[in-house]
């Protein structure tokens, strides 16, 4: 029986699929603008994206208190359209002739920023607007739509750009954000805001989300083995694709479907989440997905020239999604439900500059050993080091504590 969780719920999830729809439509469209518009040289177009993370997540780091002490609605909408403004000012610097490298990394950096902001903003809200038991339902929608706009967005996005030019799907996102941001301003539901303090952010208040993640045992496992999980993985995706399309040969329908199909395995895995954990329990299915989902990339070492590799590539990228569908909504739960809700948006914004700090770094570090080396050698190492990544996982008795006492780590 389908759980209903409101039509507040509703409008909020309405809202991310519109804008997540929009960003996998527009999926690798500033580095193609900067390769076919800017004529920008290798280098130039890795460094936009590990740039782009980087700076974002650094700027990001003080909008975390400043988040937590406002209410959350605003704040969302407030970053959707900044996204909207940055995101429509490429399409119009290109009308007019006036499109430089500088702007899309500013861009970059812009629509990074807001994005971190938003996600800590609308988790904190997700809490407030979910009651605690129907929090990994909830998630694993947000899961599943995540996957099929994985699936259909760059397909659709790539069909855009051979009929209409490079910055067409640019346009699409940057509508999206606008979409979205009307949809939240539909929400009709209470607010959430943590107590303002009287005497200001201090330096301290910058790494409360740190402090309290680490000092949570399932908290600190689960966030060390995500940001390592997913920096590894994502270091490896332009490395897939100067492999399969440059040393391979792949067509460009060819590399979209190499990733296209795959991501229903996310969408079937999201579905079955919760009804793994009703069954057998969130620690053990954590820690079997968790488990595979460290395992299954070690094939793409395998992969090669031709049909064989095309199928390597989408049997072993199927069942790495489908596993990292089952176990995202589980992880994002935990991370929900140990945080108290005056600290949450702190806590997701450590988390997501986390993330993509260690993601940037891993970028540059496996293109620089890609260089030395092979693209295949490089993705290969990634895949023996993923395997050590599920010891970090947070033990049983781990989940079972109540978390870090509020005494522990004072609020500002």
């Amino acid at each position: 029986m389908r759980t209903r969780l409101g039509l507040d719920f509703g409008r909020l999830w309405s809202a991310y699929a519109v804008s997540t729809y929009g960003t996998w439509i527009a999926f690798g469209a500033f580095p193609l603008i900067a390769v076919q518009v800017l004529h920008a040289p290798a280098v130039a177009v890795s460094l936009l994206d590990a740039a782009g993370l980087a700076v974002a997540a650094i700027v990001a780091v003080p909008l975390g208190p400043w988040v937590e002490h406002r209410a959350k609605r605003p704040v969302m909408i407030a970053t959707d359209l900044a996204r909207f403004l940055a995101m429509a000012s490429i399409p119009l610097a290109y009308s007019l002739g006036l499109l430089s490298y500088v702007q899309l990394l500013t861009v970059s950096i812009i629509s990074g920023t807001a994005g971190i902001v938003f996600a800590a903003a609308s988790g904190s809200y997700l809490k407030h607007l979910v009651r605690s038991d129907r929090l990994l339902v909830a998630n694993g929608r947000f899961e599943a739509t995540s996957w099929v706009a994985t699936s259909v967005g760059p397909p659709l996005g790539g069909a855009l750009i051979g009929l209409l030019g490079p910055v067409v799907t640019v346009v699409a996102d940057s509508v999206s954000f606008l979409l979205s941001a009307l949809g939240i301003r539909r929400i009709r539901g209470s607010d959430v805001a943590a107590p303002r303090d009287t005497g200001g952010l201090r330096a301290r208040d910058l790494l409360l989300g740190w402090r309290f993640i680490l000092r949570d045992r399932a908290l600190r496992g689960l966030f060390l083995n995500s940001i390592l999980v997913g920096g590894l993985i994502m270091a490896t995706a332009p490395l897939l694709a100067v492999l399969l399309l440059g040393e391979y040969d792949f067509a460009a329908w060819q590399y979209g479907l190499a990733f296209g199909i795959p991501a229903l395995g996310g969408v079937v895995g999201a579905r079955l989440s919760a009804r793994l954990v009703s069954r057998y329990g969130r620690h053990r299915i954590m820690v079997v997905f968790g488990w595979l989902r460290s395992i299954f990339p070690l094939g793409l070492a395998l992969t090669q020239p031709g049909i064989p590799g095309l199928l390597t590539v989408i049997v072993v990228e199927g069942l790495l999604i489908a596993c990292m569908g089952i176990f995202n909504p589980i992880n994002a739960t935990e991370r929900l439900q140990r945080t108290p809700a005056d600290r949450a948006s702190r806590v997701l914004t450590a988390w997501s500059v986390s993330s993509k700090l260690c993601q940037a770094v891993l970028m540059v570090a496996f293109g620089v050993l890609a260089t030395a080396t092979t693209p295949l050698t490089a993705i290969t190492v990634s895949g023996v080091l993923l395997l050590g990544t599920p010891l970090l996982l947070p033990k049983r008795a781990h989940l079972a504590e109540s978390g870090t006492p509020a005494d522990d780590i004072r609020v500002a």
